[in-house]
């Protein structure tokens, strides 16, 4: 299957190259930084909690580490991080001439776009992975409620592939890396930052930027909840900066 093949190859030239192993090493490292600060803040609420117990009643280690984690700041590593894994997918193959022949094998525009969005979104899910063992170290410490934690990265995982159809859409415009992870974190920055300017303008137009926002999204998640909205707006972003990627490939078949 060509889509397969194209599947293999990026994914392979992700391991060849030093992008996913400084994308992965950055983030297993910031994100172990912050589960360390979140575990040792609830360790001291913990022996707080042993002298006073009626503090003891709102200890909860899901609500106290893992849902502002999985909620915040995961999210706010991954809008960092993201442009890099997706820059090179477009612009490295346009800078080196090697597009021109990828599109004319008899493979389709849409099959090349599917394959790097699956190698890139594979990528991320293994990165997501690997901080499964921090649910399984917090077992250790204090009962955690199992479904918000699924939930939480369900929603990681819907916006991180959002975020990488954003990536590839900012990638097939230009050749220039550097412009392609610029541009996918001004994108992203903007729909980001969308919610928090609802409250200073009409209830249309307030309820309008809180539904574009990314983050707002997310909330529910972190609660254990699966909005059909929530899962639906990031399915739509994903499918419509698919779609758009789509586009800029075939125009340049076009010009020739």
């Amino acid at each position: 299957m060509r889509l397969w093949a194209v599947y293999r190859k990026e994914l392979r030239l992700y391991f060849t190259s030093p992008v996913a192993y400084v994308v992965v090493g950055m983030f297993l490292i910031i994100a172990g930084v912050f589960f360390y600060l979140s575990i040792g803040s609830f360790s001291i609420y913990s022996m707080q909690a042993a002298m006073n117990p009626a503090f003891a009643r709102d200890l909860n280690v899901t609500e106290l580490v893992f849902r502002p984690l999985l909620s915040n700041t995961f999210s706010v590593v991954l809008l960092l991080l993201m442009p890099i894994l997706t820059m090179r997918l477009f612009a490295e193959e346009k800078k080196s001439g090697t597009i021109e022949l990828l599109l004319t094998y008899p493979v389709k525009d849409g099959e090349v776009l599917l394959g790097k969005f699956f190698a890139a979104l594979t990528l991320f899910i293994i990165m997501l992975l690997l901080t499964a063992l921090y649910p399984i170290l917090a077992g250790f410490l204090a009962r955690i409620e199992l479904a918000p934690i699924v939930t939480g990265y369900l929603g990681l995982t819907l916006m991180g592939a959002a975020f990488i159809g954003v990536g590839l859409l900012a990638s097939s415009l230009t050749e220039n890396q550097i412009v392609a992870a610029v541009s996918t974190f001004a994108i992203l920055l903007i729909f980001w930052v969308l919610g928090w300017s609802a409250d200073m303008v009409g209830p249309f137009w307030g309820k309008l930027m809180s539904h574009l926002s990314i983050l707002e999204h997310q909330e529910s998640f972190g609660k254990g909840i699966i909005d059909t909205k929530d899962v639906i707006y990031y399915l739509d972003v994903t499918i419509f900066s698919l779609f758009l990627t789509l586009r800029s490939l075939e125009s340049r078949r076009w010009r020739g």
